[in-house]
């Protein structure tokens, strides 16, 4: 799953850490979603969305299934 979570972070001249206190989570849990290690629960995901008053959609994107043609 692609994010622009990173983008939108430095945007708001914010650190993983100020991020992390916002949602509740780790640094580490913030490193991990930004790094495609880890996909946040749907719950993480809509608390995510609201920090940045964006929709999830705008934050997340999931990867085309293997052999998935673009749209056209």
């Amino acid at each position: 799953m692609h994010n622009r979570l990173r983008v939108l972070r430095a945007e708001r001249a914010w650190s993983q850490a100020d991020l992390a206190d916002k949602l509740g989570v780790s640094r580490q849990t913030i490193n991990s979603i930004e790094t495609g290690k880890y996909d946040p629960s749907l719950p993480l995901a809509f608390k995510i969305a609201s920090v940045f008053g964006l929709t999830i959609e705008a934050i997340f994107e999931a990867e085309p299934a293997p052999g998935a043609r673009a749209a056209e």
